[in-house]
């Protein structure tokens, strides 16, 4: 697929992560149930990864349900559950035709078994797609992710696998969820928050933010490709000095 952000001296967001944060206090100031404002937001959702296809974006990660989630009210985990479930059954053979690969990353602790086969089901049947690598952050919390990778290799260690001097930076990748993923290269927070929310803490060294002054279900195709065209204005220098600069 030709990407639209590919010109030479426009450097391509090959890989997109978002904090999709404002659905509650979208519905709260229209007096709406904080439920119809997760709706919308699975219908930005579907916005946002069929725009991703037509901007010829490779790697999109979502920010779904955060391990600090489960201090919100029951009834609301209730209705987050409930339409994840409506959305796997809804739209995951469309994901499937149109070539996209899912992957879930975060802790399977608490989740019900329906939930864990659901999304399990959804890997296993688009695996082999290459149009779009959707990965859904689910159950997921930055520092957890790390803690399990030490635990890992701490049982790696235990059990002779590793020794001290094997644990490099890209090993210590290799231990994490999103093993494999290229790290990202553009994160977008919508809602106008300033904050990583405990999100990828690791694979977000170097990206570049980008936050957007509206509310998730409020984001469009358009404000999508602004924020993209704000990444390509920046001078990314992961350390060292500019490539446009000779001092």
């Amino acid at each position: 697929m030709d990407n639209k952000w590919g010109d030479a001296d426009r450097p391509a967001a090959h890989h997109v992560a978002i904090i999709m944060d404002g659905n509650g206090r979208w519905a709260a100031e229209r007096g709406l149930p904080r439920v119809e404002g997760h709706r919308q937001g699975v219908e930005t959702v579907r916005r946002i990864v069929e725009a991703s296809m037509e901007l010829g974006i490779t790697h999109l990660t979502l920010f779904s349900f955060s391990s600090e989630n489960w201090s919100r009210p029951e009834q609301e985990i209730y209705d987050l559950f409930g339409l994840l479930r409506r959305f796997v059954r809804r739209d995951l053979a469309e994901l499937h035709k149109n070539g996209v690969k899912i992957r879930v990353v975060g802790s399977r602790n608490g989740l019900e078994d329906d939930i864990l086969r659901m999304l399990d089901d959804a890997v296993e049947l688009t695996k082999n797609n290459t149009a779009l690598n959707l990965t859904i952050a689910f159950n997921y919390g930055g520092r957890d992710e790390i803690a399990r990778a030490a635990q890992r290799i701490a049982e790696d260690a235990k059990q002779g696998v590793l020794a001290p001097k094997d644990v490099t930076q890209d090993r210590f990748a290799s231990y994490l969820d999103t093993a494999g993923l290229p790290d990202p290269d553009l994160l977008i927070r919508t809602s106008g928050e300033l904050r990583l929310s405990n999100f990828l803490l690791w694979q977000l060294a170097y990206a570049e933010f980008v936050f957007v002054d509206v509310y998730w279900p409020e984001f469009t195709k358009e404000l999508f490709e602004a924020a993209i065209s704000e990444y390509q204005r920046r001078n990314r220098r992961f350390g060292g000095r500019s490539a446009r600069s000779t001092a």
